[in-house]
C-alpha cells in the first residue's frame, strides 16, 4: 500500500534552492574515514560528521530553511515546536537567527545537555508528559492558543529540503558510495537521503535504522500505514511512536530498506565511535553503525556511508557506552 500525503513532498529543486539559503548559516561539516572502523565492519566506512553542526545536530539545517523561508509576518506570530532536544535546538537557533518568538515542548526529564542549550539559545521550554507524542500533543494545543506557526520535525518539506543539503554534501565529499545508512525517528532525514541519493546518485542503495524500541516508523514503512508502536528507546532522536506521512511517502519511494537494532546494540556503535573515531555520539547519531556492525555480511567489501547525525550525549549515556560489556 502507497502512503498519501495531502502536503506536496520537497523535490531536489527545493534542496539546492535551501542549499543556497542555508549558505553561511550551517556548515559544510566533513566526512572522515577511520581505520578502527574499517577494520571492525571489513568495510570502507565513510563518517559524516553532523555531531559537529551548528547546535551538535543536523537539525539546524531543516528549522534554519524553514524559518528562513517564512515570511516577517509569519515569523511575527512566532514558532512552537516539540522535541526530545535536537529538533528543539534547531528551532531555537533559527528562531535566535531570524528574530522569531520560540517555545518549545520538551517530556518531562529531557537529555540535560539539550535542554540546557535550548535554554542558552533564548527559546522558552514548557515540559510536558513522558514521551514525544505527550510533547507533540501540548505543543499543537499551545500553537492554535498562541496562534503561533507549529513546526514539527517531519512533516515538512522545507525541513525536510534543508536537511537534503548535508546528503548532497556527502555525496560531493565521498562520491561512488554503495550503500548509505541513515537513522530514522521521524524520518526527515532518511526522506531527504533518499531524495537526494535518486537525483544525483541512483546507484546507492539507502538504508533506514531505527532503534527496536520505538519501531513505528519502520513499521509503517515496512506495512505501508501510518502506525502507531511502543517509544520506549533510550536514544532520544530515534524515540518516535507515530509514523508520519509526508516523511513515509518519500521513505517508501526511495529507501531500499529499512532496519532495527536494538539500544545495546547502538551503544557499542557509541563506544566504538569513542575508541575507534575519537567521536562522540548521541545515540540516534550511533544508530547508522550499529545497523552496519549488526549485519557484516551485508556490508563487507563495500564502500559505505554512515551519518553521525548529532553529539549531544549526556554524560550518564557516554558512561553506559564506555562500560557496556
Amino acid at each position: 500500500m502507497t502512503i498519501a500525503t495531502a502536503v506536496a513532498p520537497p523535490t531536489i529543486a527545493d534542496v539546492l534552492a535551501a542549499q543556497a539559503r542555508l549558505d553561511g548559516v550551517v556548515v559544510r561539516t566533513p566526512v572522515g574515514q577511520y581505520a578502527e572502523l574499517d577494520r571492525v565492519t571489513d568495510a570502507e566506512v565513510a563518517v559524516k560528521h553532523e555531531n559537529l553542526q551548528r547546535t551538535g545536530a543536523f537539525k539546524a539545517r531543516g528549522a534554519s530553511n524553514l524559518l528562513l523561508s517564512m515570511s516577517d509576518a509569519e515569523r511575527a506570530g512566532g514558532v512552537v515546536a516539540y522535541s526530545t532536544g535536537n529538533h528543539a535546538q534547531g528551532v531555537a537557533y533559527a528562531a535566535r537567527l531570524t528574530g522569531t518568538a520560540c517555545t518549545i515542548v520538551m517530556p518531562d526529564d529531557p537529555n540535560p545537555v539539550k535542554l540546557r542549550a535550548v535554554l542558552d539559545l533564548g527559546a522558552d521550554v514548557l515540559l510536558h508528559g513522558a514521551t514525544f507524542d505527550d510533547a507533540r500533543a501540548q505543543a499543537t494545543a499551545l500553537a492554535h492558543d498562541l496562534g503561533a506557526r507549529l513546526v514539527g520535525a517531519a512533516n515538512e518539506p522545507d525541513i525536510i529540503a534543508g536537511v537534503g543539503t548535508l546528503y548532497l554534501e556527502l555525496f560531493q565529499q565521498a562520491p561512488g558510495l554503495d550503500v548509505l545508512v541513515v537513522p530514522v525517528g521521524g524520518g526527515s532525514g532518511a526522506a531527504a537521503a533518499g531524495l537526494v541519493a535518486a537525483a544525483v546518485a541512483p546507484y546507492t542503495e539507502v538504508i533506514g535504522v531505527q532503534s527496536a524500541a520505538s519501531p513505528a516508523a519502520h513499521d509503517s514503512w515496512h506495512t505501508g500505514d501510518l502506525v502507531e508502536r511502543p517509544n520506549t528507546t533510550r536514544a532520544e532522536g530515534l524515540a518516535v511512536g507515530c509514523g508520519f506521512e509526508v516523511t513515509q511517502a518519500l521513505m517508501r519511494e526511495h529507501l531500499t530498506d529499512f532496519v532495527l537494532v536494538t539500544d545495546d546494540q547502538i551503544a557499542a556503535a557509541q563506544r566504538l565511535y569513542l575508541t575507534g573515531a575519537h567521536t562522540v555520539a548521541e545515540g540516534a547519531g550511533a544508530a547508522a553503525l550499529a545497523a552496519v556492525l549488526a549485519d557484516p555480511g551485508r556490508f563487507a567489501g563495500r564502500r559505505v556511508g554512515v551519518v553521525c547525525t548529532g553529539g549531544n550525549a549526556s554524560a550518564d549515556e557516554l558512561r553506559r557506552a564506555l562500560t557496556l560489556g
